[in-house]
C-alpha cells in the first residue's frame, strides 16, 4: 500500500480543491457515472454547490488510502 506523501506528490499538481472531471483523472481515469455514484453514496468528503461537485485534494487521498477503494480497485484488475 503506498503512502499519504507518495499520493501527495503524485498529486501535487492540482489544485487543492479539484472538480468532477479532475477527481476522474485523479483516480485513472473513471467514468462520471462512477465519480458521482461515489459523491452520491458519501465515499469521498465533497461540496455539491451550484450543480457542481468541489472535492478537497485531501478527501481524495483519504479515499484512494481507505479499505472501500483497495477493494474497488480489486475488482477493476483483470485476471488471466
Amino acid at each position: 500500500m503506498k503512502s499519504r506523501k507518495h499520493y501527495e506528490s503524485l498529486y501535487a499538481d492540482y489544485p487543492d480543491v479539484v472538480t468532477l472531471p479532475e477527481f476522474m483523472k485523479m483516480l485513472g481515469g473513471i467514468g462520471d457515472s462512477t465519480a458521482r455514484k461515489l459523491m452520491r453514496d458519501n465515499h469521498v468528503k465533497h461540496f455539491y454547490i451550484r450543480d457542481t461537485y468541489l472535492i478537497p485534494k485531501p478527501c481524495v487521498i483519504d479515499y484512494v488510502l481507505s479499505k472501500d477503494y483497495l477493494e474497488y480497485s480489486k475488482k477493476l484488475k483483470v485476471r488471466v
